[in-house]
């Protein structure tokens, strides 16, 4: 009788990584100190944008009319589907021109892989994620760079084009400004559970609902006056991304965790005790930054610090202006939108309550 041969264990990308989505990310202090002693050339002033406040793109004026965005993200897999984490880092990847409030122009794909361990089936189909999503923001992928690595690697560069009096900036905070987060915190809760084999098909369902639903509010509201700051939620969670906020427009962030929006199976994970590493790693670089109630829970801290792989736009807007931007997010699909607290003048920091 002939012996068949063994089926093959499905494929896991997530077991080729140490870190997966932007939880792989360098944690912010060792970033800091990496940075530190980097000598700034003289910049031309048509640089809108660089690294002086740790923004979500670089930003370079053209004209009177046009500003080119660039920026660039690349992770290794947060989930084990080829296509699902190829939607996930593309996605990513073009939140940071609509965090700019610009509108996307095309992308150049990023690819490392580890040939011979991976089927090239596979990796076709993390290309196909990437390019789908592409056309589901009305934009080519006109190029690229691959290598063979140790670990797989998918991102993109994207470009985008914005009016450089309409640039969205980290730094452009106003004191009394609301303060709006458009989706859920949790996405890193989800994927920690995922690698332990303890997500659920719906959670699973959930985490995709999120991770791939493109920031396209943020090309609006870049023509909004009342609109004075926009930055995107990723690998530094909702604390670190605030901070940066407050650090770059000098102002004090007040956040009301309980008007926080949360994905509710992530809120019930972190209750029982799921966090991510790099949660622990962000709260030891900048927690120092962040004064918490006496009774706050750990949980709620892990939540705070939670590495968001493609999270939500935080909008910093005149107070008069907080409904008719909600009113915006609710309409494209970020239902679970909401205002989470406000700026007041102040050291730079963020008060929790």
């Amino acid at each position: 009788m002939p012996i068949s041969a063994p089926t093959p264990a499905p494929l896991r990308l997530t077991e080729f990584s140490h870190g997966g989505g932007c939880g792989c990310k360098i944690a912010p202090a060792v970033l800091s100190r990496l940075l530190a002693n980097v000598a700034l050339p003289m910049l031309p002033a048509d640089l809108l944008v660089g690294t002086e406040t740790s923004d979500d793109a670089a930003v370079y004026r053209l004209n009177d009319q046009q500003a080119i965005i660039a920026t660039t993200d690349f992770f290794t897999p947060i989930v084990d589907d080829p296509y699902d984490f190829g939607c996930i880092a593309a996605t990513n990847a073009l939140s940071d021109v609509y965090a700019m409030g610009g509108t996307p122009l095309f992308a150049l794909a990023i690819v490392g892989m580890p040939l011979g361990k991976i089927p090239e089936e596979a990796i076709r189909r993390i290309l196909a994620g990437g390019q789908d999503v592409c056309a589901r923001a009305g934009i080519p992928i006109a190029g690229g760079h691959s290598i063979d690595t140790l670990e797989p690697i998918y991102g993109l560069v994207g470009i985008g084009v914005v009016h450089p009096d309409r640039v969205k900036r980290n730094s452009g905070a106003q004191a009394g400004d609301a303060l709006i987060l458009s989706k859920p915190l949790g996405v890193g809760i989800l994927s920690a559970a995922l690698k332990k084999g303890t997500l659920s098909a719906a959670g699973y369902a959930d985490m995709l609902h999120w991770t791939t639903r493109l920031n396209t509010p943020g090309t609006a509201l870049s023509a909004w006056p009342q609109v004075h700051a926009i930055t995107d939620v990723t690998g530094f969670g909702l604390g670190g991304h605030l901070l940066e906020i407050c650090r770059g427009s000098g102002l004090t962030a007040h956040l009301d965790f309980r008007q926080t929006p949360l994905i509710p199976l992530a809120a019930s994970l972190a209750a029982d005790g799921v966090a991510t590493g790099a949660s622990k790693r962000n709260w030891d670089s900048y927690g120092a930054g962040i004064d918490l109630p006496g009774a706050f829970p750990v949980w709620q801290q892990n939540l705070l610090t939670d590495p968001q792989t493609s999270g939500g736009l935080l909008i910093a807007c005149a107070p008069e202006a907080a409904d008719q931007v909600l009113a915006l997010l609710h309409q494209d699909g970020f239902a679970e939108a909401a205002q989470i607290g406000h700026f007041s003048a102040g050291a730079p920091q963020l008060k929790v309550h």
